[in-house]
């Protein structure tokens, strides 16, 4: 799969498992987002694709890198 198509994956998994805020945009926690079946048995790596959709300006997330239980309360935004 290509990066482009893995982050528009993602995006679908965020708006199918998130919530919009009173500011408009879509979140889900990040541990809502990894311990997701559908989103466990389309990414190999979570992380990375999380940081090329933040890199392309789609998503914002506190931090560098998300790691399991440590930052099961971020919030993953949409933009």
């Amino acid at each position: 799969m290509d990066v482009d198509h893995e982050v528009k994956l993602l995006v679908d998994a965020i708006n199918r498992l998130g919530t919009k805020g009173a500011n408009g945009k879509v979140s889900v926690k990040y541990g809502v987002l990894f311990n997701d079946d559908e989103v466990a048995n389309t990414f190999e790596a979570l992380v990375g694709t999380l940081k090329a959709a933040k890199k392309r300006k789609i998503l914002t997330y506190d931090g560098e890198i998300l790691l399991q239980r440590v930052h099961d309360n971020v919030d993953v935004i949409l933009l």
